[in-house]
């Protein structure tokens, strides 16, 4: 698959992943809570999983990337904790919440995780397909 088309595929994927965040950050109906809270926090897990992959698509960032994501969003998770003026005034934007969140709670941990093993197999599937498309030509 050439470099355009996988970048076609990965652009693709971050559209379908940001809507669906969207949607279970702002769903209203059943079970709304772990919607808006948990649910969305593994498609922003995904989310970076894709946007590291339109620039580091080694085989081996394939592993590298969900791990780095996983240790970066885990410090962010933690930094929710520290509440220096700057950082709250960064957080009181919409940007500030969607990106650094307001609020340390420990149940995110465990979705991060679901969301990078998500983002990690999501990936193999985009490089498998770059390999599949390759041998076909």
């Amino acid at each position: 698959m050439s470099k355009i088309t996988q970048s076609f595929y990965i652009a693709a994927s971050l559209l379908i992943v940001t809507v669906m965040g969207f949607l279970f950050k702002y769903y209203t109906g059943f079970a709304h809570k772990w919607f808006n809270d948990y649910g969305a926090a593994v498609f922003y897990e995904i989310f970076w999983c894709l946007f590291a992959f339109l620039f580091f698509r080694r085989p081996k960032a394939i592993i590298q990337i969900p791990l780095w994501v996983f240790i970066i969003t885990c410090i962010l998770e933690f930094l929710q904790l520290w509440r220096p003026p700057l950082l709250e005034q960064i957080r009181a934007t919409l940007i500030g919440k969607l990106l650094l969140g307001t609020t340390f709670v420990w149940w995110d941990f465990p979705h991060y995780l679901i969301g990078c093993i998500l983002g990690w197999w999501w990936l193999r599937l985009l490089q498998r397909k770059g390999y599949a498309n390759k041998s076909q030509s």
